[in-house]
């Protein structure tokens, strides 16, 4: 798959590639040699937080970009693979590794080390975590990439100042603090729904729980 993509799209066309945790690690250190030809952006979360150790074996033998971090949550998980640089690009999610303030300790931290940053932006952050990622954006002397989601008509209208993609670029709202504001009468009109994500509700065959 990845193979035929960079045929179609040529050189100039980044590519990233994420394994989600689902590989056994010595099948996702395979993997990276195997899409190394392809000349990745990054390979994101090839291995899941309690198969770290592995870093080292998959930074060996390949010299494919690693992104690390969506699920991880105190300094004990990310500290090893700056240190050992053994990975190029950090995923945290910045709510759930405690906010702005740890965010911004970690940008510095493994800017000594020259890894840069790819805070976790999908599509289920809201828009001001959107709006808090981009100012650590702005910020931050080693910025690399940042993850975003497409906002409808009727978000942007809830969240004045949410941020702005046009041709590829972020622009923030330039209002106070983090740029962006809520609505909270219109929000009001349109409460949250409690749903069940389904595709996070993987099972082995025995029916026991596993990682999606």
């Amino acid at each position: 798959m990845i193979e035929h993509v960079r045929k179609a799209v040529g050189d100039e066309v980044e590519l990233l590639h994420d394994i989600h945790e689902r590989l056994h690690p010595v099948h996702a250190v395979q993997f990276a040699k195997d899409v190394e030809p392809f000349r990745l952006f990054f390979l994101e979360d090839a291995l899941a937080p309690e198969d770290i150790d592995w870093f080292r074996h998959l930074r060996a033998q390949s010299a494919v970009p690693l992104a690390m971090g969506e699920l991880f949550n105190n300094p004990l998980e990310w500290q090893p693979l700056i240190e050992g640089r053994l990975i190029d690009f950090l995923r945290m999610h910045v709510s759930q590794m405690g906010g702005l303030t740890p965010a911004r300790d970690v940008a510095l931290f493994a800017n000594t080390y020259g890894i840069r940053t790819a805070w976790h932006g999908p599509g289920d952050t809201s828009p001001v975590g959107h709006a808090a990622n981009l100012q650590l954006d702005l910020w931050e002397p080693n910025f690399g990439i940042q993850e975003w989601y497409e906002a409808s008509e009727l978000e942007y209208e809830m969240f004045p100042g949410l941020p702005q993609v046009r041709k590829g670029y972020m622009y923030a709202g330039g209002g106070p603090g983090l740029g962006i504001d809520v609505d909270e009468d219109l929000a009001a009109r349109y409460p949250c729904e409690d749903v069940t994500e389904f595709w996070t509700q993987t099972r082995l065959p025995d029916g026991s729980p596993a990682r999606p």
